[in-house]
């Protein structure tokens, strides 16, 4: 399903109907939650903080990006005993617990790694070959934030993008990267979308910068916020373009071909390129912030646009009362058969099995 960008009542009701009516066809979930990994219990006690972004990775392992175990209490716009969502990081005390725990399939700890290389995770994704990618969306000046990071398989640093704790428009440098996703041939491709900058940037393998493209708006190839990233099988670039509750679809160069209004308020958008599934979480929807929609997450086809499936955000019925709440990070097997959702301020790690 596509909507080509018109302007007028007319356009923007049938809009409308269109949300509505696949929200409503989209109740069918045959997912049933079970039992996620845990931290081990010298790491926090074995008790998750904020977290943002969950990937599988090579052999099934699973990878999860978060905030070091730090979390804000008592925000009012928030559901209770939620993070606030906006403070946690990985500064002070925090700074000696790693970013990024690494699961066997069957939930066993493996590994750590990143300790005391992020100040504030946000995107995050592993390669085929088991690199790790994370961008950094905190601000020390000339020290520390404001750009994307490269480790091996075993955590070792072997490429920065951008200047740390140097923030602009340039070919080198970032003001919020908020996410990166990789293409099958290497190329980069980073979404500089948290600050004001709303913009794709590509580089080649090696970190040459090679092109951009966007700028803030809601027209075609215009972003507000552009959240998370993905690829599908056929090399298309899928912006979850959170700000204009919508996702926007680009040839590998930057070249617009649609957009979907469907799938919700993207926070999180993940692809499975073995089955072009496309998965996509929304956690800021409700009746004053994209009305008519509910949090969750919808699953369906990156080739057709079609919405096959739905989990409900746990705490729905909080949605009119809160900021945010559920899954800004998803993930899926590649089979389909097991999903992975990081909630942000539940602070939870969320799996399901296929019925």
């Amino acid at each position: 399903m596509s909507s080509t960008v018109r302007t007028g009542a007319p356009v923007a009701a049938l809009l409308a109907l269109i949300v509505f009516t696949t929200a409503a066809l989209a109740q069918t979930n045959p997912y049933s939650r079970v039992d996620p990994p845990l931290p081990p219990p010298q790491m926090n006690g074995g008790e998750w903080g904020e977290m943002i972004q969950v990937r599988i990775g090579p052999g099934g392992n699973v990878y999860v990006f978060h905030r070091c175990f730090k979390v804000v209490l008592g925000d009012p716009n928030v559901a209770p005993g939620h993070s606030d969502g906006l403070s946690a990081n990985c500064f002070g005390r925090w700074a000696e617990h790693p970013p990024i725990l690494k699961f066997a399939a069957s939930g066993e700890f493996l590994n750590a790694f990143g300790t005391g290389l992020v100040g504030r995770p946000h995107g995050f994704t592993v390669d085929h070959e088991g690199n790790m990618w994370l961008t950094d969306v905190s601000l020390v000046a000339n020290e520390m934030g404001a750009v994307v990071l490269k480790l091996s398989p075993q955590g070792e640093l072997l490429l920065t993008l951008g200047v740390p704790g140097v923030t602009g428009e340039g070919r080198n440098t970032f003001n919020r990267p908020s996410s990166v996703a990789i293409a099958a041939n290497g190329d980069i491709y980073v979404a500089d979308g948290e600050g004001p900058n709303n913009r794709i940037v590509i580089f080649s393998a090696d970190g040459t910068y090679t092109g951009e493209w966007g700028s803030t708006g809601s027209g075609p190839g215009q972003f507000n916020t552009p959240h998370d990233i993905a690829i599908d099988s056929r090399g298309r670039v899928f912006v979850g373009d959170r700000g204009n509750s919508r996702i926007q679809i680009f040839a590998a160069d930057g070249s617009f071909i649609e957009q979907w209004r469907n799938f919700g308020r993207p926070s999180g958008i993940f692809i499975n390129r073995e089955t072009d599934t496309l998965y996509v979480t929304d956690s800021t929807s409700n009746v004053s912030n994209n009305p008519g929609v509910k949090r969750g997450i919808y699953i369906g086809s990156a080739r057709s646009g079609e919405v096959s499936y739905f989990i409900p955000d746990p705490d729905l019925e909080l949605a009119d009362r809160t900021r945010i709440s559920g899954a800004s990070g998803i993930t899926a097997s590649p089979d389909d058969a097991v999903i992975y959702a990081a909630d942000v301020a539940p602070r939870q790690l969320r799996k399901y099995l296929r019925d």
